[in-house]
């Protein structure tokens, strides 16, 4: 049988890492089948925009931020890494079709007979990365 402090210790090491990797800001960018490839842009040139615009353009794919809510993540870093992620894959503009703060882990404390669940919320974002066709 597991000795509390053993699962004490385990359950603030797994704490402490579900933690830890809410402060970071993780991307995961998804090119679409089909889709036109570009050469990639500079990323001070990605415009980040939170409606659809009305000058033509293809769509290359898109890009799914992970972040916590902690002030480690502000909103310029996260709109920093939609643009290098964007350009990556050519993108003129990344626009924003998801952003919201949700439950993305959760850890239980105290003894068998009396725990407690505590969630651990995170920032998610969805973007469509576009070209402009000239």
């Amino acid at each position: 049988m597991f000795k509390p402090r053993f699962v004490t210790a385990m359950l603030l090491g797994a704490l402490a890492v579900a933690l830890t990797a809410c402060s970071s800001i993780d991307a995961r960018t998804t090119e679409y089948v089909g889709a036109p490839h570009a050469a990639p842009t500079l990323p001070a040139n990605v415009e980040v925009l939170r409606r659809e615009p009305v000058r033509p353009h293809v769509r290359l794919g898109e890009i799914v931020v992970s972040a916590g809510t902690d002030a480690s993540a502000s909103a310029a870093e996260i709109e920093q890494k939609l643009r290098s992620e964007a350009a990556g894959i050519g993108g003129d503009a990344v626009v924003v079709v998801y952003d919201r703060i949700q439950p993305t882990a959760a850890y239980v404390s105290g003894p068998l007979w009396d725990r407690d669940i505590h969630s651990i919320e995170g920032r998610k974002l969805k973007g469509i990365v576009i070209r402009y066709t000239r």
